[in-house]
């Protein structure tokens, strides 16, 4: 299906965000994901379905000054 990943039409084979995580090599990595504008807590990840067309947003930590 193909949805949109921080900006970037995508064609991905995941169908749940937990999955889509794997399948980007984001899997155990500290992110916050937003999916249609709407964060999603961690705990919803492997029961939120994702849909073609769906706007997903990963947004990764960075210190600096």
């Amino acid at each position: 299906m193909r949805v949109t990943v921080n900006g970037r039409r995508t064609e991905i084979a995941a169908t749940r965000l937990d999955r889509l995580l794997a399948e980007l090599d984001h899997e155990g990595t500290h992110v916050a994901i937003a999916l249609n504008d709407l964060v999603v807590p961690r705990a919803q990840w492997a029961a939120t379905e994702l849909n073609s067309g769906d706007c997903i947003e990963i947004i990764t930590p960075r210190q600096g000054g």
